[in-house]
């Protein structure tokens, strides 16, 4: 395993900034997910981990020895690094065994050594019995395992997947989250995940890297980042997020902050470094479970959408204060479109904006 360091890692393509000015520390055998929508530049970083495209301007490097900057590139092949891709990348014309023995072979490893490994890395992905098959007669599961074993037997330092589940059915993906998760504890490499669904770099990342634009938004393990987004963007992006204005009442208990938002009073959680003064306007991120219907106090609104999901339903309603806000809220029924109803404001996160410390607020 290796530690990866990267520092003001910038790729240009003409004037345009693929990747700009990302630092970025991963331990050891950390798994660590980039998570971004479409053209956010995760794949290129990752190519750049990778040794695939050169940089731009500042340095990666692995364990304290530079991989690039300053006009040093270490080749793909002299990193170490294992990369499972979303194509699959397997060679059609080989049988499973020897797509996985194909790296071995590259370094001149044969006979029994190369067999065993090729065996253990099969085992490994619960291939057993399939080193005969093609890449043909596989499944698209089954084709993506053998991509991992194949990564498996390399012994790699660092392993980068690029969205490697895109291509299966959400019960192929379920299952391979899990295999990747196995995979990590039994090689306790290095793992840098790209993926732009949140829901899969939530459920097997130590920490998430949100990117858009080129840059790192934020870097925290998941439940963090869905409960104490840094910034708007990042709490749009992340879990079904909205963000509306409210205007601060005043401090609560320890670690909340009175707000008023839609003629309605409700306490939700805050940084004490990010509490804004009594009276100043802030945007609060507030996700579906944190609302609910109420008999009593809450604020007025209208059933804009009621969609069915099983356990409950999903509400979209417009409050009456605010009539162009849409809100997603958690319902335990199914509610008609056009119901007037009373929303509960549960819980929230008051977004870092406008700061001062608590003693400031309540000396306000």
């Amino acid at each position: 395993m290796s530690a990866i360091s990267l520092s003001a890692v910038t790729k240009r393509f003409g004037d345009a900034a693929a990747v700009d000015g990302v630092s970025l520390e991963i331990a050891a055998g950390e798994f660590v997910a980039l998570l971004g929508a479409s053209g956010c530049g995760k794949t290129t970083l990752l190519r750049l981990i990778a040794g695939f495209d050169t940089l731009t301007s500042g340095w990666i490097r692995f364990d304290g020895v530079p991989m690039a900057g300053e006009g040093r590139h270490v080749a793909p092949e002299d990193r170490n690094v294992g990369i499972v891709f979303q194509s699959y990348a397997l060679w059609p014309h080989m049988n499973v065994a020897e797509n996985v023995g194909y790296p071995l072979r590259v370094r001149g490893i044969r006979g029994a050594a190369k067999a065993d490994q090729v065996a253990e890395a099969l085992a490994a992905v619960d291939l057993s019995g399939f080193e005969n098959r093609r890449p043909a007669d596989l499944s698209g599961g089954q084709r993506q395992r053998v991509a991992l074993a194949r990564c498996l037997a390399m012994d790699p330092a660092v392993v980068l997947l690029d969205e490697p589940l895109a291509n299966l059915d959400v019960n192929l993906r379920a299952s391979m989250e899990d295999t990747f998760k196995e995979f990590h504890e039994r090689t306790k490499a290095t793992m840098v995940y790209v993926t732009h669904d949140q829901t899969e770099a939530m459920a097997m990342a130590d920490r998430v890297a949100v990117m858009e634009a080129g840059k790192v938004l934020q870097v925290s393990d998941p439940v963090a980042l869905y409960g104490e987004p840094a910034s708007e963007a990042v709490a749009r992006f992340v879990g079904n997020g909205s963000v509306v204005q409210c205007r601060v009442v005043g401090p609560a208990a320890s670690g909340k902050a009175r707000v008023a938002l839609f003629d309605h009073e409700a306490d939700v959680r805050a940084a004490p470094a990010t509490l804004a003064p009594s009276g100043a306007s802030a945007r609060l991120c507030l996700r579906p479970e944190h609302l609910g219907l109420s008999d009593g106090e809450g604020f007025a609104a209208r059933v804009v959408k009621s969609t069915f999901k099983g356990s409950h339903a999903l509400l979209e309603v417009a409050p009456e204060a605010a009539p162009r806000e849409i809100l997603p809220v958690w319902a335990p029924r199914l509610v008609p479109a056009g119901t007037s109803v009373t929303i509960r404001v549960q819980d929230g996160w008051l977004l870092p904006g406008v700061a001062a410390s608590v003693s400031a607020a309540r000396a306000a």
